[in-house]
């Protein structure tokens, strides 16, 4: 039976990760604060539009 990866596909997958990265670097956890924070806003405005 085959193998539903390859290792080529895997080396590739690899090496895009791999790549050396040119932008600013962000921490994980800012992001997730960020995105729920953007989150909260939303339903916020949500809420009082509604009324």
């Amino acid at each position: 039976m085959a193998s539903l990866a390859t290792p080529q596909s895997q080396a590739g997958i690899l090496s895009f990760y791999d790549a050396p990265e040119r932008g600013p670097r962000m921490n994980v956890k800012y992001v997730i604060i960020g995105i729920a924070i953007f989150a909260i806003v939303v339903l916020i405005f949500d809420r009082i539009l509604a009324l």
